[in-house]
């Protein structure tokens, strides 16, 4: 066993735990079943917004490290992928108020490549390598670190985590340049969401949260109803010509996010940061920054 740190899970979350380790001098490697591109964290429409993620006092604090963080991002947009955007939280019903704010808007597929770039110039490094178990990988590290999001289920055990599924539709951006989230407790009980997202290159259209839905293929019909209700809001997007599907499973841990360490055996200790429902990204750097505090100095 080696005084070198690994985190296992390549998701935004393990890549933004990986590099605050690393900038703190440890000797960081990360272990992923499947690169970045393929897990959940890519498929985000990439809005900082607290979503589905307990338990709201650590989460506001974490959320207001990682906006901050993103601000800085926000100044080089072409390298990080995070640009600060405006748009519109609404309420449906007549007497409900729209917020109007500037937040970050996270092109995720960049960023990630941006978080790994960050990470390897830091001195980390990235396996593509499937960890058959948490105390396996820490037969070759003193610390492991468990950023493995709906995995956590089988690895941890903890079958409290569940997934989200969140079906998106992609298409040609008609013209809308502000993000746009309907918040509406009627539709959330639907399974339903409504958003829109302009990325770049594309405009992202959501979508779904259907609690316990293990389905990663899209469905034809759920697709159709995406636009649907996102063309109510802003008509072009009916006609808009469709550039793909993403259906991505979110962590989410009822009993909220589990940052904490415990011993294993042999001496090493086991780190955990994982449970982060439909906010991985929001969070990411708060939570980030509380696990690398569990890890003694490097």
């Amino acid at each position: 066993m080696t005084g070198e740190v690994i985190v296992v899970g390549g998701g935004v979350s393990g890549l933004t735990t990986a590099v605050v380790l690393a900038e703190q001098g440890h000797r960081v490697r990360v272990r992923t079943r499947e690169p970045a591109e393929l897990t959940t964290s890519a498929v985000a429409g990439g809005l900082w917004l607290p979503y589905r993620i307990e338990p709201g006092e650590q989460v506001a604090r974490w959320s207001v490290e990682s906006f901050a963080v993103y601000e800085e991002c926000a100044a080089d947009p072409g390298t990080t992928g995070v640009r600060m955007v405006p748009g519109v939280l609404a309420g449906q019903s007549p007497d409900s108020l729209g917020a109007w704010a500037r937040l970050p808007l996270i092109d995720m597929p960049a960023h990630l490549g941006w978080l790994r770039r960050r990470l390897e110039a830091a001195g980390g490094a990235v396996e593509s390598r499937a960890v058959g178990s948490l105390t396996e990988a820490a037969a070759t590290a003193a610390t492991v670190v468990n950023c493995t999001g709906l995995a956590a289920r089988e690895l941890v055990p903890d079958p409290g985590v569940r997934p989200l599924r969140g079906q998106l539709v992609l298409v040609e951006n008609p013209g809308v340049t502000e993000w746009f989230c309907l918040e509406d407790e009627a539709e959330e009980a639907a399974s339903l969401s409504t958003y829109l997202l302009p990325q770049p290159g594309r405009l992202v259209l959501g979508g779904t949260v259907e609690d316990g839905d293990r389905r990663l293929e899209p469905d034809p019909a759920t697709a159709a109803a995406i636009v649907a209700r996102c063309a109510r809001f802003f008509p072009g997007v009916a006609k808009a010509r469709v550039l793909g599907h993403r259906v991505g499973l979110r962590p989410l841990r009822p009993a909220g996010v589990r940052i904490g360490a415990e011993p294993l055996p042999g001496g090493g200790l086991l780190v955990h940061n994982y449970g982060h429902g439909g906010a991985g990204v929001t969070v990411a750097w708060g939570c980030a920054r509380a696990a690398a505090a569990l890890v003694p100095a490097a």
